[in-house]
């Protein structure tokens, strides 16, 4: 039993090392869009009652951990990747804490921020993500810095907290090309 659960968690780290590097060489090219979400946070998923988005302290933020993995999220893309050509973060603080600290700067962007959960504010949030997302051209990388909620609306899959999707374009939702996983 032993020797098939090792087996099984070989195979599941090596297919994970295999999606990271093929995303490492995309990301090399330069000219990709990148989804990151933030990195780990304390307290679990959701806002707390009192949120406030102009207060941090009422508001979810990164964990120690989550710190040490938004500083190697950045480490990592300035070592391995195309430049930075640009970063847009949704506007709470957990999401801007880990833009700030992997790329020292970003600009909100209020769409990355969770869907509301009314249709039609939520389809004009998806549909300017995908406006801004297609209007990008440069030949350096796009971060785009948000949450899980925002991620699944985007792609229909989900995302650990601190990993890259790269994604492309593609009728009414975005494609996942490959995945970075920051551990």
């Amino acid at each position: 039993m032993l020797r098939i659960v090792s087996v099984v968690v070989l195979l599941v780290l090596t297919g994970q090392a295999q999606a990271t590097e093929a995303g490492w060489a995309l990301l090399r090219e330069g000219g990709h869009v990148v989804l990151i979400r933030n990195a780990m946070a304390l307290g679990g998923v959701g806002e707390p009652n009192n949120f406030d988005i102009e207060k941090c302290a009422t508001q979810r933020n990164l964990s120690d951990r989550g710190k040490q993995q938004a500083r190697k999220i950045g480490a990592l893309i300035a070592a391995r990747a195309a430049p930075v050509e640009r970063v847009l973060t949704s506007r709470y603080c957990v999401t801007r804490e880990t833009a700030r600290l992997a790329f020292d700067d970003a600009e909100d962007f209020a769409p990355l921020d969770p869907p509301t959960g009314d249709a039609a504010e939520d389809r004009a949030q998806i549909d300017a993500i995908l406006a801004e997302i297609g209007d990008y051209s440069g030949s350096g990388n796009f971060i785009l810095v948000t949450h899980l909620e925002t991620i699944r609306a985007l792609t229909g899959q989900a995302a650990r907290e601190g990993e890259a999707v790269i994604v492309r374009p593609g009728g009414d939702n975005l494609h996942i090309l490959a995945r970075i996983i920051f551990n």
